[in-house]
């Protein structure tokens, strides 16, 4: 087992060691924000305490889960990695789900549709409805219900939302698309985060077992969540608002699937007793590549104030957060 605080620099120990209330740090690439995470759950074992049971750790790669998993067995000097939740949005959902989805009338063995599954249930849907698709893509339809999923919109919600004829068929497709679904005991890949959401809003004591069990949670790349996974996190976290952020607003590369980079903007507005760190120091790029990329960056208007700042060297902390 080894020291969680060994090989921090300043800003990282600072952000590590706060043990209550939310926190965001704000860290771009190559500042070290994967080391502060993963050291941040050693030090709570180590150091507090804490459960690993109740620290919940999420990202969005199975990739990225899988690294940050390896980070910790090494750190606490583990043999396996089931003992603590390290996982991607869609994984912890259903795991949860596979408990608790007969609260919502699914069984716990339904089906999760990958995304040929999904299109075929779309063009079924089309197809029950007469719909020609030569003259309205599948693939389209379905990334807009993909669309009102990651919005939590429900299929009379988007219905009653829906402008223009196209968005008037999508809203008849997506409701016989989870008819379908339903049907079939079946889920699709953004239904997992959604009705996960669902049931915890239904089902007040769900959601407080769960509050109970994961009473620190860390997110990674907080910047590219979408309302939906911005909702998870908000109703795990509200019990006990131990909530750890790691993000950059500059590097929202995920707007393709719903990102809102205004969550990592609007965290102080969320938690207004929220402590802010800045990670500014790199460890991959030279200061001419900083400086050019905080050149071109700098006239974003929606953004927090950041300077990269030399490799090797450090900035403040506690900083607020401002939009400019």
């Amino acid at each position: 087992m080894s020291d969680s605080l060994k090989e921090l620099n300043n800003q990282q120990i600072e952000a590590v060691k706060i043990l209550k209330g939310p926190v965001l740090v704000l860290a771009g690439a190559g500042s070290g924000k994967t080391k502060a995470l993963t050291h941040r759950i050693a030090y709570l074992h180590q150091k507090h305490d804490v459960a690993l049971a109740n620290i919940l750790a999420i990202t969005f790669t199975n990739k990225a889960a899988g690294e940050m998993s390896e980070r910790v067995v090494k750190l606490l000097g583990l043999r396996s990695k089931k003992q603590f939740f390290i996982s991607t949005f869609h994984s912890f959902s259903a795991r949860l789900l596979r408990m608790e989805a007969h609260h919502l009338g699914y069984s716990r063995q339904f089906t999760i549709l990958d995304s040929d599954d999904s299109l075929t249930a779309i063009k079924r849907a089309m197809q029950k409805l007469e719909l020609d698709p030569k003259k309205i893509h599948p693939e389209a339809v379905r990334a807009h219900i993909s669309s009102a999923k990651n919005e939590l919109l429900t299929e009379d919600e988007y219905r009653r939302l829906a402008q223009g004829s196209f968005q008037q068929v999508v809203a008849k497709v997506y409701t016989v698309y989870q008819q379908i679904l339903r049907e079939n005991q079946s889920l699709d890949f953004d239904d997992l985060i959604m009705k996960t959401v669902e049931l915890f809003r239904q089902e007040p004591k769900i959601l407080e077992k769960y509050q109970e069990q994961f009473k620190y949670i860390l997110v990674d790349e907080y910047q590219d969540t979408n309302t939906a996974q911005y909702e998870l996190v908000r109703l795990l976290a509200d019990r006990y608002r131990n909530l750890f952020v790691v993000g950059d607003d500059w590097q929202s590369i995920y707007s393709w699937r719903g990102a809102n980079y205004q969550n990592i903007l609007n965290f102080h507005r969320d938690y207004p007793e929220a402590k802010i760190v800045k990670l500014e120091q790199n460890y991959r790029s030279t200061q001419n590549i900083l400086d050019a990329a905080h050149a071109v960056i700098v006239h974003n208007r929606n953004r927090s104030e950041k300077k990269t700042l030399d490799p090797g060297t450090g900035g403040g902390a506690y900083s607020n957060l401002r939009s400019c």
